[in-house]
């Protein structure tokens, strides 16, 4: 699966944005995908997740309660709700499709990486 992610931009703190994540390939519906950040001088994590099939959606504790991801697989795109932004979220947003085991919180990814969209938060 390659991917392509979009709509990041800057917003104050407590605003919202939502990514985009378009993919290609016919695969997509059955891969389980993750959305990652990485933040300056930080490693790259995975923060929220979706399930191939049932849809589950897994989070994170920095982001639960605030992003919601979801998938529309006849369009081969996923999505990050993201509201209640804070300063801390700031970071450039990848997506990628997810290795058969996964955990939130690991560097890599399945298939090949976007040039991301960064997300600024200002305070």
């Amino acid at each position: 699966v390659q991917v392509v992610e979009s709509g990041g931009g800057l917003v104050q703190a407590g605003g919202s944005l939502r990514l985009s994540c378009a993919a290609s390939g016919s695969t997509f519906s059955t891969n389980s995908m993750g959305w990652y950040r990485q933040a300056p001088g930080k490693q790259r994590e995975l923060v929220a997740a979706i399930a191939k099939g049932s849809g589950t959606a897994y989070y994170s504790d920095s982001v639960k309660g605030r992003f919601t991801v979801s998938r529309d697989n006849a369009k081969n795109t996923m999505y990050l709700q993201m509201n209640s932004l804070k300063p801390e979220d700031t970071a450039a947003y990848y997506c990628n499709s997810l290795p058969k085991v996964w955990y939130l919180g690991m560097s890599g990814g399945f298939g090949s990486w976007g040039q991301g969209t960064q997300v600024t938060v200002s305070s």
